[in-house]
C-alpha cells in the first residue's frame, strides 16, 4: 500500500493542476447564482449565452484548459490567488501573467464593453463565473508554499489524491448528488438573512475568508475518511452556497442598468 500511495504520489505532483471545484461543485454555484440574478443581469447574460445558463458556463475555462490556443496557454494562473501565512492579499504582488483577482477584474471591463466581439465578451462572461467559484474553494487562496495543497497527498477512503483534489472534488462527489440535486438541498437552507449578508460583490472579502478557513482543512493524518468528512461537509456546503449567492451579487452589480 505504501507503494502504490509513493507512486500515485509521484504522478499526481508531475501532473496536479489546479482546477477549482469540479464539475459538480461549479455548476452548484451557477445554479444558485441563477436564483438570486437581478432582471438586468438576467436579461445581459441571456444576451450574451443565449440559452446557455451559468450552470453550464461555469466550467467552460477548465475544459478549454486542453486548447493549444496560446490564450488557454497562459490562462492558467487565472484560477488561483496566493496569499501567504499572515498577509492579506494584495494585488500588486501578483505575478506579472496575473491571477484570479486581476483576471477578474479585467473580463468584468471586457464583458460590459460593447465594443468587443461577442465570441471574446462571452469568454469573459464564462471566465468570471468560473473565477468567483473558484475564489471559494479554499485552497484556491494558496500559501505559496505548496501549490494550493497540490503537493500534499493524501488519502481519501480509498483514492490516492492531493488535498488540493481531495476539496475540488472528492468532498462534494461524497455526497453522490447531481448538481441539480446539491443546488436544491443548499438553497432550502439559504435564508433570506443569510443570503442578505453574503450579498457582498468584493472579491477581496471572498479571498480574505478562503485564506482564514484554509488551514483548518490541512489534515493531521493523511488518511482522510468518516471524521474528515464530518468535520468539513458544512464548511465545503457554506462555500458552495456562499459561491452562488456572490456569483449573482457580482453579475448584479456588473450588469446594474
Amino acid at each position: 500500500m505504501k507503494k502504490l500511495i509513493a507512486a500515485s504520489a509521484a504522478l499526481l505532483i508531475a501532473s496536479g493542476s489546479a482546477f477549482g471545484w469540479g464539475k459538480t461543485g461549479h455548476r452548484v454555484t451557477g445554479a444558485i447564482a441563477e436564483q438570486y440574478l437581478t432582471d438586468d443581469a438576467r436579461s445581459a447574460i441571456e444576451e450574451l449565452l443565449g440559452v446557455e445558463d451559468l450552470a453550464e458556463a461555469s466550467t467552460w475555462p477548465d475544459f478549454m484548459r486542453s486548447s493549444s490556443e496560446e490564450f488557454w496557454r497562459a490562462a492558467g494562473p487565472y484560477h488561483y490567488v496566493t496569499v501567504p501565512e499572515g498577509t492579506v492579499y494584495d494585488p500588486a504582488n501578483a505575478p506579472e501573467e496575473g491571477d484570479a483577482y486581476t483576471a477578474l477584474l479585467r473580463f468584468s471591463d471586457i464583458v460590459t464593453d460593447e465594443s468587443r466581439p461577442l465570441e471574446e465578451r462571452q469568454r469573459a462572461l464564462r471566465f468570471i463565473v468560473h473565477i468567483i467559484g473558484d475564489l471559494h474553494q479554499p485552497l484556491h487562496v494558496g500559501n505559496g508554499t505548496d501549490r494550493g495543497g497540490n503537493d500534499v497527498t493524501v488519502v481519501f477512503f480509498d483514492d490516492v489524491t492531493t488535498l488540493h483534489l481531495a476539496w475540488d472534488e472528492n468532498m462534494v462527489d461524497y455526497e453522490q448528488l447531481s448538481y441539480t440535486e446539491m443546488t436544491d438541498w443548499l438553497t432550502r437552507r439559504i435564508t433570506p438573512a443569510q443570503a442578505q449578508e453574503w450579498m457582498d460583490p468584493d472579491p477581496r472579502v471572498w479571498i480574505a475568508e478562503s485564506a482564514e478557513i484554509r488551514p483548518s482543512l490541512y489534515p493531521d493524518d493523511a488518511e482522510l475518511q468518516w471524521t474528515y468528512v464530518f468535520e468539513h461537509r458544512a464548511t465545503m456546503r457554506q462555500r458552495l452556497s456562499q459561491g452562488g449567492v456572490r456569483m449573482a451579487a457580482y453579475l448584479n452589480t456588473l450588469f446594474e442598468e
